[in-house]
């Protein structure tokens, strides 16, 4: 018998059963030999602040968080970081031995150690990004850019407030552009981003004429089913490279996992696998 505590993760949200962190994360236990169980947990929003504080007690040493959470978990944590805060959401929670709940935002990070592994090639000073989305992804997309050096992020957005407010926020570097002009973004950009849901399975295809895209562009999706979305599909007939929205989900657990399970894990066509299944 011992009397060591298993670690307990997992990823909370509504509804959660369609996420892939589950399998990634016991992926990662299993290759390492580790102890430790990693599981899906619906939670309503109204639940969301008794439930985390109830992990805290039951032995679990962080969890994931995702839609419709990111946002109200930053009120219920008690250390929350500079870059969750910048961004206006946390999606990975660390239930700290001194009882204190630390939030963190590892989407940028994910985000652009996708790019760095798939596009080794990409250089963020080349020239202008063009960002489709204005919501909560594209916050995080946003600030990673410009911490890496991209000379300036161009943005557009359905509803124009929403990235009128993300200039507000980020400042100078960013250039607002109506949706419907969009498209001419792609004339300046040398890295092209889309944050909206528009091209996933059940929702409407991303419309944005994509004449003006220059060959040597990169062009990235955060959408990830499908893999490959309208956009990467028409942007690779144009000559572009493209990388898909996979890795940015497989990076950005990189972080968490080391955290609590006190290994950092390797993203590999393993690991790719293993979220795929």
């Amino acid at each position: 018998m011992t009397n060591t505590k298993i670690p307990l993760a997992g990823v909370i949200g509504s509804p959660i059963a369609h996420s892939k962190s589950p399998q990634l994360h016991s992926h990662w236990l299993k290759t390492y030999g580790l102890q430790g169980h990693y599981i899906p947990i619906h939670v309503e929003s109204d639940d969301l602040g008794d439930v985390v504080r109830t992990l805290a007690k039951m032995g679990f040493v962080g969890a994931n968080i995702t839609v419709p959470h990111k946002e109200k978990v930053m009120e219920i944590a008690d250390l929350v970081t500079d870059r969750a805060i910048l961004i206006g959401a946390a999606n990975t929670l660390i239930f700290r031995k001194d009882g204190k709940i630390h939030a963190d935002n590892t989407d940028g990070y994910g985000f652009i150690q996708n790019l760095k592994q798939n596009a080794p090639g990409w250089d963020p000073k080349s020239g202008p990004a063009a960002v489709f989305g204005a919501g909560g992804a594209a916050r995080a997309v946003v600030a990673a850019l410009l911490d890496v050096g991209v000379p300036e992020v161009l943005i557009s957005n359905r509803t124009r407030v929403r990235a009128d407010a993300l200039k507000t926020d980020f400042g100078k570097r960013l250039r607002v552009f109506d949706w419907v002009k969009a498209g001419n973004m792609l004339d300046e950009a040398s890295l092209v981003v889309n944050t909206t849901s528009l091209g996933m399975m059940g929702k409407p295809p991303l419309r944005v004429p994509l004449d003006g895209l220059n060959k040597n562009a990169l062009v990235t999706d955060l959408v990830y089913a499908p893999l490959k979305t309208r956009l990467l599909l028409e942007a690779e007939e144009m000559g572009c490279k493209t990388v898909d929205g996979l890795g940015m989900l497989l990076h950005q657990a990189v972080p968490a996992f080391e955290r609590w399970f006190g290994v950092r894990p390797e993203v590999d066509s393993a690991t790719r696998a293993a979220a795929l299944r």
